[in-house]
């Protein structure tokens, strides 16, 4: 195993700073970051992750919660899937509900069944970072948090330089490869000159409402529900906490949504001719999330790489966030592996074609499922009518059903 943080000559810097040295120098500890440093240690390939929020940020942070096949698998091999494999809620369906009729009918979709036995996996984000971090830490292999001023420079030379301040000290990584991991407001793709990157980028005219509350959840499945009074989604975190969503204004104001008003339109939208409806508990938290799809192009420029949400955004209705950030690091780790067996880049040439191959398909799935469930302002009758009918056609299409199984469950890691 390399040396860790090890000084190494390099040439000059204009910081005085004496440069340490490592393999792959990461720029993010969520879940892309923190899975690259995991792939890469397993391999014998040392890095540094360095974060610029607090490891308490890092956890709580309450985002995605629906892990693809692929994901679960990529754990699993990764030795980091004990916890998932107890407390993770394998579901091999989803509802869409719908008017139909007259009523509100939820119908089940049989992912699994039209899959070939491929399912999803809730299990919170939150609890894929605390399972990484411990692996990360049990490796001794270094992870800085509450590092400042982070910035990265030298990206088209062999050694890319992480500069940024610790413990009031400053520090400076020189790396053989930078891999950009910290998310849409991150320092990396920023850094990349503007003449060698492209961002392909769509804002949705609504947002999520989204709670979590300590109530038992009432289905063992998702529900995805498109209401005459906008789009709303039944989901869980465990067997005590629910989550939920409503559509909202992207400037929506929480103030004006005391926690009565939530369930009452949660009730309305949700609730089915059969009866059923969540049930309702505390309100632990609540907060709005904007929706918006966005693609950089290419995901690699010199030695820094992109991967997760520094290379792409996607609306949280099609669960492929996470996903495509665990399929990126995957495709990375494997093409760094390659390079230092035998200096072979020839996966490394390819990561960023390949990536936008797996990325674009799941922008459109995410598009789908996005225009098909939510209500616009711009809509009229014949936008409402259009949605049903598609939703109809869906729900009676062994094919149909089967395209929209193989998306959510996620095709193979590529």
């Amino acid at each position: 195993m390399p040396p860790l943080w090890t000084s190494v000559a390099v040439s000059a810097n204009p910081c005085g700073v004496t440069p340490l040295r490592t393999q792959v120098g990461i720029v993010g500890a969520g879940p892309a970051g923190l899975m690259l440093g995991h792939l890469l240690h397993l391999r014998g390939i040392d890095s540094v992750i360095v974060e610029d929020r607090s490891q308490e940020h890092v956890i709580e942070r309450v985002r995605a919660g629906v892990l693809e096949q692929g994901t679960v698998d990529l754990m699993r091999e990764a030795g980091v899937g004990d916890r998932l494999a107890r407390e993770g809620m394998r579901h091999e369906g989803i509802y869409i509900a719908f008017r139909s009729d007259g009523r509100q009918v939820r119908h089940r979709i049989d992912m699994s069944g039209l899959t070939g036995g491929r399912a999803i996996t809730v299990y919170g984000q939150n609890e894929v970072i605390k399972d990484l971090i411990a692996a990360r830490l049990a490796t001794g292999r270094p992870v800085v948090f509450e590092a400042e001023d982070v910035r990265v420079s030298d990206l088209d030379s062999e050694h890319p330089r992480i500069r940024f301040s610790a413990g009031g000290q400053e520090r400076e990584i020189a790396c053989d490869f930078i891999a950009g991991c910290d998310g849409s407001h991150g320092i990396c793709r920023p850094a990349i000159p503007r003449q060698h990157v492209t961002l392909y980028e769509r804002t949705y005219p609504f947002a999520w409402l989204g709670i979590l509350a300590k109530a038992a959840p009432t289905s063992e499945e998702l529900v995805y529900s498109l209401h005459e009074r906008g789009f709303a989604l039944f989901s869980m975190r465990s067997q005590e906490v629910t989550r939920l969503y409503l559509q909202c204004a992207p400037d929506e104001d929480l103030a004006q949504w005391p926690d009565d008003r939530i369930w009452s339109e949660l009730r309305m939208r949700l609730r089915t001719s059969d009866g059923w409806e969540p049930n309702e508990g505390e309100i632990t938290q609540k907060a709005v999330t904007p929706m918006r799809s966005a693609v950089a192009e290419p995901m690699r420029y010199g030695r820094l790489f992109l991967a997760g949400d520094a290379a792409h955004i996607v609306p949280p209705t099609g669960a492929k966030g996470l996903n495509l950030a665990m399929a990126d690091v995957w495709r990375l780790s494997n093409a760094l592996a390659a390079f230092y067996a035998d200096g072979n880049e020839h996966s490394l040439n390819d990561y960023s074609a390949r990536g936008l191959r797996r990325t674009w398909r799941a922008q459109r799935f995410s598009w789908w499922m996005t225009s098909m469930l939510h209500r616009s302002d711009s809509d009229n009758p014949f936008d409402h009518r259009r949605q049903l009918a598609e939703l109809e056609y869906l729900v009676s299409s062994e094919a149909a059903m089967t395209s929209l199984a193989e998306n959510y469950v996620g095709v193979e890691l590529d």
